[in-house]
């Protein structure tokens, strides 16, 4: 079966080329030109994967995303025409798992869209590997790309899954953001960027805000990277 992908922009010639050149490589796509008219879509019928554009005529992106991402972790990229470090930093804060630049390469957006999409179905995770975490709250079952903290699900993003995972293997083990850039999103992700940062962020959110009070499961080691340091 074909990954299913939702492309929603309000430019017609984006949404022209976009699907044109995913469905060359096999996706099945849909498209949407407002915010809302994309939420109804995904709700009658979830695709695999969205691209989303932040600047559409009715609901702005960052509202679209954090509405889906209260009831799903599908793989989101976001499209828009804004270059700056703090717009990318806050589509990730809002759940994204990528981010591309108008004006980008259709290649490009394919070569994201496989990518995400290979992360989200763990193809390079051990296929049945349990990782027991924080005196046995916390499990990572690197094979169904699920976490459980104090027997409840973790919504993490299957982004921050891939990172939180390459931090816990083994634990206390310093990554440093290359490192993590590398083996937990591969080379898609431009070398500098604060991409990995943004991810810790949510996931450390993700992690406190149900461990009460306790402390930091990732720490950072300034200048140097972040290390999950189990209790």
């Amino acid at each position: 079966m074909p990954w299913s992908v939702l492309v929603v922009d309000d430019e017609p010639e984006i949404l022209e080329i976009a699907s044109a050149y995913l469905a060359r490589a096999e996706f099945a796509v849909r498209r949407a030109a407002t915010g809302q008219r994309a939420l109804d879509v995904i709700a009658l019928q979830p695709p695999d994967l969205i691209i989303l554009d932040l600047m559409l005529p009715d609901l702005p992106g960052e509202e679209v995303c954090a509405t889906i991402r209260r009831t799903s972790d599908v793989p989101i990229i976001m499209l828009t025409a804004r270059s700056a470090e703090a717009d990318r930093l806050r589509g990730l804060a809002l759940g994204a798992d990528d981010y591309l630049v108008k004006p980008f390469s259709p290649r490009e957006l394919v070569a994201r869209a496989r990518a995400v999409m290979r992360r989200a179905s763990g193809d390079s995770m051990p296929p049945a590997e349990v990782l027991v975490l924080d005196e046995g709250r916390l499990e990572l079952d690197l094979g169904a790309m699920r976490a459980h903290l104090s027997g409840r699900d973790l919504e993490l993003t299957a982004t921050e899954f891939r990172v939180l995972a390459v931090l816990a293997r083994p634990p206390g083990r310093l990554r440093s953001r290359e490192e993590l850039r590398l083996s937990a999103l591969g080379s898609e992700t431009a070398a500098g960027d604060r991409t990995i940062d943004a991810h810790i962020k949510n996931i450390r959110r993700k992690l406190d805000g149900r461990r009460s009070g306790a402390a930091d499961l990732v720490r950072t080691v300034y200048g140097a990277g972040y290390r999950f340091q189990d209790t």
